[in-house]
């Protein structure tokens, strides 16, 4: 025999829909105005020649024909992934060292504010400051090579290695942030996990292999993702430091999205060139979220 409950069922309080509806607007007022409208007004433009001085122009794939055709595109793209690829190698195994020496060796937040603190400069004063410090007559860093009985080197200067360097530049100004995110991934994993581990025998190295890369993989998934996004979208380190050159040696995508729209005012062109660089990220990050597993844990 059972017995039905006597009590009243839960009611959802009146005006909560409202009050939730208000709380949510702002964010998606500055999605609408900020981001749908400006992707959906430039993949209109990619459709149509346009100078700010005259009213656009239809003209169907005919940017998106001239992108394929367009060596300066593909040489750009070519930089960029260089780039992404120095940014992101390095950047990861610092930042995986660090989160790990952190979580290991001590808990001090002094520390942990020490590595944050060069993300809160921004990159354009930071590629400022390295640009004295790597200029090759005056720099101070060009100054301790030549002390050290070495030739001066052209950092921002050579072809060979001016984006190395912009890319070290990016790491120095972004490895603390990403140690941070891998920290706080660290401080999920259960301690007795490492405590059983030592009992067993294992070493340091092993429990790091065995232990903290399989239960850290989805947080170095999106950490990644995150990453690999952003350094896609570099551009004010090269504006400041380098200006596309030398010999377009630096000359990434996004400057040259920008040169082509304020600088020779293609908007059109430069609206294709943007949308098939967020073709390109949208593929990468799915691809990304896929193999890595992003969405999935390994902690029971």
């Amino acid at each position: 025999m059972t017995v039905a409950s006597t009590s009243p069922p839960l009611r959802r309080p009146r005006g909560d829909g409202a009050l939730a509806a208000l709380f949510v607007a702002p964010a998606m007022l500055g999605f609408l105005v900020f981001l749908l409208w400006p992707t959906l007004r430039g993949v209109y433009l990619s459709f149509t020649r346009f100078n700010l001085l005259t009213p656009a122009e239809w003209v169907g794939l005919d940017n998106y024909v001239r992108m394929v055709n367009d060596p300066i595109f593909w040489d750009s793209l070519t930089v960029t992934v260089e780039y992404v690829a120095i940014n992101i190698g390095v950047q990861t195994i610092s930042a995986l060292a660090i989160a790990v020496l952190l979580q290991r060796l001590t808990q001090s937040a002094v520390l942990r504010g020490i590595v944050l603190t060069p993300y809160l400069m921004s990159n354009v004063v930071a590629g400022i400051v390295w640009l004295w410090i790597l200029d090759t007559q005056l720099g101070i860093g060009n100054e301790i090579i030549a002390g050290l009985g070495f030739d001066r080197i052209p950092f921002l200067a050579d072809e060979t290695w001016a984006i190395p360097t912009i890319a070290v530049i990016n790491v120095w100004r972004h490895v603390g942030y990403t140690a941070l995110l891998l920290f706080a991934g660290l401080q999920a994993i259960p301690t007795d996990m490492y405590e059983a581990a030592k009992v067993d025998g294992a070493s340091e190295w092993r429990m790091f292999w065995r232990i903290t890369m399989p239960l850290l993989r989805p947080v170095l998934a999106v950490v990644l993702i995150m990453t690999v996004i952003g350094s896609f979208q570099v551009f004010d380190t090269v504006a400041v430091t380098t200006a596309g050159g030398p010999a377009n040696a630096t000359n990434v995508l996004q400057f040259y999205i920008y040169g082509s729209a304020f600088g020779r005012f293609q908007f059109g062109y430069a609206s294709a060139m943007s949308v098939a660089l967020l073709v390109v990220l949208s593929a990468i990050t799915f691809l990304q979220y896929r193999l890595t597993r992003a969405g999935h844990t390994d902690l029971g």
